[in-house]
């Protein structure tokens, strides 16, 4: 994994995917401040000490932590700027899911999502995804609930096809601005995978 920023408290690395959170913190020997899917590609930080993971965890918490993902999705939101605020609890049909429907099992937590379409073809389109809170699944449980699931994903939409061929589900976490243990603020920018790269470039907004 290459490491994008380290300093005496964290370090951040380019998680590939298809490798799970705890992996990735074994193979550092860090504890992780936050998680990823196993299916998503991009930043995750790591603390280097108690204090340093105690002080981002607290930030992820209390939502100092900004976090922007891209995403490819089956088609094209009306809305080309938007805010999805269904709150998430676990889905009724599949355990290993989490549903942003009112008949959701479990307690319903709040949940926020700020998106915007920076690209789009005639059946999909990119977005800048911008999370405000941190739950389990959120995006890909947010976008199928606005009928536009991740290109790719086993889980939310496991009968649509592959249909940009991306081989992997069509979410990268590219940056997260986040405050440092020592003071100060700092960007974080993962490089954008190449089975992405293409694509950002055919679907770019004129």
């Amino acid at each position: 994994m290459t490491i994008l920023y380290e300093d005496a408290d964290i370090l951040a690395v380019d998680k590939p995917a298809g490798v799970l959170t705890p992996a990735a913190a074994e193979i550092i020997g860090r504890e992780p401040a936050h998680r990823l899917d196993r299916d998503t590609s991009g930043v995750l930080v790591f603390a280097k000490n108690a204090a340093a993971l105690e002080f981002l965890r607290k930030a992820f918490t209390n939502r100092e932590v900004k976090k922007t993902y891209l995403a490819f999705v089956y088609g094209v939101p009306t809305e080309k700027k938007g805010v999805i605020t269904f709150p998430i609890g676990r889905s009724r049909k599949d355990f290993r899911l989490r549903s942003a429907q009112p008949k959701a099992r479990g307690t319903l937590r709040e949940a926020i999502t700020r998106y915007e379409v920076i690209g789009e073809d005639s059946a999909h389109a990119l977005l800048k995804v911008m999370p405000e809170t941190g739950r389990t699944h959120q995006i890909r449980a947010h976008l199928k609930a606005i009928h536009h699931p991740i290109v790719g994903d086993p889980l939310y939409a496991p009968n649509r096809p592959d249909s940009l061929h991306l081989g992997r589900l069509g979410l990268h976490a590219y940056q997260i601005d986040l405050p440092l243990p020592a003071g100060g603020r700092k960007e974080i920018i993962a490089p954008i995978p190449e089975a992405f790269t293409a694509l950002q470039a055919k679907f770019a907004r004129g």
